[in-house]
């Protein structure tokens, strides 16, 4: 019998003042490399977005090290998505009093990262299983309640 194992790890960046077009330029360059080779091509590239970007590629493979004990060489971007957030909507005063609508568009970043170096599937230990007290039924003391009380001020001598 296995048992299916964590092996990715993800950060999610929300509201981040930008188009959703200028961050899925960046995102289809990175989809499905490495993270070396990830930090590298985001230092490199001249777009405003890569430095959000980076911090969420950052952020993902910190998560990984810390939950799953992961190195950093070992990982890659397995899925990264960019979808529209809200629209900050504002007015701007024009010439003879007239107003312009001012769009200021947000989007929402997902990076997911994947450790090649473990395996999804691991044997389960029956012996460790056993012991593991959460698996194990508690039954736990029910105070006695009336059925014909409801608990509430009145009832109270």
């Amino acid at each position: 019998m296995f048992v299916k194992k964590q092996i990715e790890a993800y950060a999610l960046g929300q509201h981040i003042a930008m188009s959703a077009h200028k961050a899925r330029r960046v995102i289809d360059q990175i989809r499905g490399r490495s993270y070396e080779e990830t930090v590298m091509i985001l230092e490199l590239m001249p777009y405003r977005a890569c430095y959000q970007i980076f911090k969420l590629v950052y952020s993902a493979a910190a998560n990984a090290s810390y939950s799953m004990g992961s190195n950093e060489a070992n990982l890659i971007i397995s899925k990264a998505e960019v979808n529209e957030g809200t629209t900050v909507k504002k007015l701007k005063p024009r010439a003879r009093g007239r107003s312009f609508p001012i769009k200021r568009p947000t989007c929402h970043i997902t990076i997911e990262v994947r450790d090649l170096s473990l395996p999804e599937y691991v044997p389960r230990n029956f012996l460790e299983w056993s012991k593991n007290p959460k698996c194990q039924k508690t039954y736990t003391d029910v105070p006695y309640r009336d059925m014909y009380s409801n608990g509430g001020l009145w009832d109270k001598k």
